[in-house]
């Protein structure tokens, strides 16, 4: 047995934490068990009083009974990936800032993501992703041009494995052999050096599958509705990485309790979050029957140099 003078701020759970009891409930029994009836524990701790603490072969009696509330089987989901016949709409907004000497620059836009199954071979999973219904542009010629562009290489190919992880992108065989036809078009509707000079840019991008499959698999739609939110949950808690503004975070995700019997929801923090270190949550409903996301908020910010970035992308299934 030990004893621990309870400081203000300690509560069952943190204490529990520190000596490995996986239970924090045990705590007040095995206190409430060996103390004086003056010293029984009723409700919250009171600071300044003695906690009886179990040693570490009872602490290993009460963790062998696996009844922890983080090992409930509703905490550790396992989230199935079976998309066949998925074919579903996604209303997406991107919020982008950045603050510079008490100077705030905020900048939004929004679109329709279109994304559609379309078979299963040798154990990859083939989707068509498409972009759509742009809004809050700031009009310029070189935006409308670059969303043009865009438009003509739809519907993308997207390849992922049976963990619903991205695997590489592509453009349909299709597309390429009419990418001469696209361009001239493009030209027609933007006669100018300037356009023609994003066009030869845009080709070299778009004919180099390399280069196209990095670009691609940069979009933030592409990269959070694919990422490895899947792994498997141990103790009410599951990890996987996000690359984010060329920078790689280490996610730990949880599930949150719902009454809804057809969704999981899950909250995303960074694994290890220091001071000045990136920031990042994220929250997720995903369909229980077949793992795929319904809705997505994520916020992610960072500091570089003397300015401070945030991005705050969402989707929702409509």
């Amino acid at each position: 047995m030990m004893i621990h003078f309870i400081l203000p701020g300690d509560n069952l759970e943190n204490i529990a934490e520190k000596i490995r009891l996986e239970n924090p409930v045990y705590l007040k029994e095995f206190h409430n068990q060996h103390c004086l009836k003056e010293d029984f524990i009723v409700d919250d701790l009171v600071p300044g009083k003695k906690l009886l603490l179990p040693d570490f072969t009872k602490i290993k009696t009460y963790n062998d009974k696996n009844d922890a509330p983080f090992k409930s089987p509703e905490l550790n989901p396992k989230i199935v990936f079976n998309p066949i016949g998925f074919n579903e709409k996604f209303k997406t907004t991107i919020k982008e800032s950045s603050i510079n000497d008490a100077k705030t620059i905020d900048k939004s836009f929004s679109y329709i993501a279109s994304l559609q199954w379309i078979k299963n071979e040798l154990g990859e999973h083939l989707f068509h992703f498409t972009k759509d219904q742009f809004s809050n542009r700031n009009n310029t010629k070189m935006e409308s041009l670059a969303i043009e562009s865009m438009k003509y290489l739809y519907p993308i190919e997207v390849f992922v494995n049976v963990k619903g992880e991205i695997l590489r992108t592509a453009l349909k065989k299709q597309t390429l052999n009419n990418f001469n036809q696209i361009k001239e078009k493009l030209l027609d509707f933007f006669p100018d050096k300037y356009a023609e000079i994003y066009l030869e840019e845009f080709e070299y991008a778009a004919l180099n599958p390399d280069i196209f499959d990095q670009r691609m698999k940069e979009d933030w739609f592409l990269k959070s509705y694919f990422s490895s939110f899947r792994n498997p949950f141990e103790n009410g808690k599951s990890f996987f990485e996000l690359y984010l503004e060329k920078t790689v975070l280490n996610i730990q995700q949880t599930a949150k309790l719902t009454d809804n019997k057809e969704e999981i929801l899950l909250h995303q923090t960074l694994k290890n979050k220091e001071e000045n270190q990136d920031d990042f949550t994220g929250n997720l409903s995903v369909s229980k029957n077949n793992g795929m996301i319904r809705s997505l908020n994520a916020v992610y910010s960072y500091k570089e140099f003397s300015v401070s970035y945030s991005t705050e992308f969402s989707i929702v299934n409509i």
